[in-house]
């Protein structure tokens, strides 16, 4: 990702890019956070993660980040896909907000994160057990 596929329109930023599966533009609002850890602004053709040339390298530093942070499990690309949509519909996006934001073109593709959440949702019911005298 270059820093030229990142736009600022007054207090939102979002991310240019080609959908590489679909081939179609699309475009993804960043948060404040998000653009922050992109860094100084430079060169537009500069890369924003310059250790990752390409996006076959991203295995490479997902490896060192994981172990890094003192995970020992294997953990993939698509773990973290994974956990970016579960966590969203864990806290309220709405799944076809999630869709379109991992870039799926059915939403049916979408719905077994849906099923993880629900399933958080059956073990929440039975978190709280009252003790109630009758």
């Amino acid at each position: 990702m270059q820093l030229k596929e990142i736009q600022i329109d007054g207090d939102q930023a979002r991310l240019n890019f080609a959908q590489q599966k679909t081939k179609g533009v699309e475009y993804m609002p960043i948060s404040p956070q998000a653009l922050e850890l992109c860094g100084e602004p430079r060169k537009p053709e500069q890369l924003v993660f310059e250790d990752l040339p390409d996006p076959s390298w991203i295995s490479n530093s997902l490896k060192k980040w994981v172990e890094a942070a003192g995970i020992t499990q294997k953990i993939t690309f698509h773990c973290f896909r994974h956990t970016f949509a579960t966590l969203q519909l864990s806290n309220g996006t709405d799944i076809y907000t999630v869709s379109k934001m991992l870039g799926h073109t059915n939403v049916k593709t979408t719905q077994i994160y849906a099923k993880v959440v629900d399933g958080k949702k059956e073990k929440a019911a039975h978190a709280i057990k009252l003790n109630i005298n009758k």
